[in-house]
Parts: C-alpha cells; sequence; structure tokens
C-alpha cells in the first residue's frame, strides 16, 4: 500500500502564522490573497493573466460577462468573510461513492476558518460557551480533547433566505470550536454542505482536519 502524498503549502513557512493544519484530499484553497487583490496591485495582474485563458475559451460575449459575474459575485462573498475574520476558504470536491445508485455524484463543500475574540476563560469552558446558546441552534455536541487541546464539535443547519436568488436547500455546517492558549480568542472550522444524508462523513472529515492543528509550529517542533 503506497503511502499518501503530502504536500506541503508555502504558508507553513509564513512567520506571522497563528496555527497549523492539514487538509485531507479532495479540497482546494482559495487564494484570497489574489482574489481580494487591490486593483492595480501585482497579485490583481496575476489574478487578471491566470483568468484570461478562460475569458479567452468563452464560447461568446455573453458567457464571458456571465463568468466575470460570477467571479465577482464570489469576491464580495470572501471579502464579506474575511470581514468577520475568515483567514482560510477551501472548495471540497468529493465523490459519493456510497450512493448505492451505481452512478456516483459529485459532492461539493465548503472549508473555513474563522478567528473569534472571547472573554478570557479556560479553554474548555470556552469551547462549551461557543455551542451552548439558546439563540445558536447547535445540535450533536460532542467535547472533545485534540492535540492542539479541548475542543467542541457541533452541527448546524440552516436555509437561504427567501428571494435571496439562491437554490432552496438546506445548508448542514459542521463545526470545531478550538480556543487558542492564549485563552482570548478560538480557531472555528466550519465544514458546509448542501448534502445533510452525508453529515457523518462530513463530520469525521473535519475530525480529521482539526486532529492535525497546532498552535505552535509543528516543524519547527520536530527539529
Amino acid at each position: 500500500m503506497s503511502t499518501p502524498a503530502i504536500v506541503l503549502h508555502d504558508s507553513v513557512d509564513d512567520p506571522y502564522a497563528e496555527l497549523w493544519f492539514a487538509e485531507p484530499p479532495g479540497f482546494i484553497a482559495l487564494p484570497l490573497d489574489a482574489l481580494l487583490a487591490d486593483p492595480g496591485s501585482p497579485a490583481a495582474e496575476g489574478l487578471r493573466g491566470a483568468v484570461a485563458p478562460l475569458l479567452d475559451a468563452a464560447p461568446s460575449e455573453p458567457a464571458r460577462q456571465g463568468f466575470v459575474a460570477q467571479l465577482a459575485q464570489g469576491q464580495q462573498i470572501l471579502a464579506a468573510l474575511c470581514q468577520f475574520g475568515t483567514v482560510h476558504c477551501s472548495v471540497g470536491l468529493h465523490r459519493d461513492d456510497i450512493d448505492g445508485s451505481g452512478a456516483a455524484a459529485h459532492l461539493l463543500s465548503f472549508l473555513t476558518i474563522t478567528w473569534h475574540s472571547t472573554s478570557v476563560a479556560p479553554r474548555a469552558v470556552t469551547a462549551a460557551r461557543a455551542v451552548t446558546s439558546a439563540s445558536g441552534g447547535h445540535t450533536h455536541v460532542a467535547c472533545v480533547d485534540l492535540p492542539s487541546g479541548p475542543a467542541t464539535l457541533s452541527e448546524t443547519t440552516v436555509g437561504p433566505t427567501p428571494g435571496s436568488g439562491l437554490p432552496q436547500l438546506p445548508l448542514l455546517q459542521v463545526h470545531a470550536h478550538l480556543p487558542h492558549p492564549d485563552c482570548k480568542r478560538m480557531a472555528v472550522f466550519t465544514l458546509s454542505t448542501t448534502v445533510p444524508a452525508r453529515r457523518g462523513e462530513y463530520r469525521a472529515i473535519l475530525r480529521e482536519v482539526v486532529e492535525t492543528v497546532r498552535f505552535a509550529d509543528p516543524l519547527a517542533a520536530e527539529a
């Protein structure tokens, strides 16, 4: 049996990184720095060059304009997430190989990491508070001990606002709340999908991710 390849992202050597983690196969990180770069900056010009072949390959001008509009809408959504402390976004694509229908479909998901400021308290208390508020609507709550410290896993299900133009599908969100050792903030990992029937599999994926989280450089520790 071959050992799965491990790919180290350039950010592993970022001196300003605040946490380290690994993603399983099937996830593609979105380049937030490039997608949200200031107009005229080198990063923005790099993005322009990257999408130019896609625009050139569009079959018609309406298709080209539609692509540009979708890209702009995606940038607006990412910018809004970053304003609320999101520092990482990944798109997940997996085959639904347990469908049983004989034709495995592709399942999409969206992984985010967001920092939240918290009141100073023991980390286990902070993790528990994050999922026990009456307005949060968290279900399937579990308190776990990870290599990075105490945490909680939970689920919420939300729906799009009527008239928003979004597909009227339930959105399952699996959360992991990991308080930082400084006891002043918390990293929230959220895996979202419109396939709530696969909640067990997505919960296992998120657990696999947060098991790898470290709040200190793991490469430096090994050295």
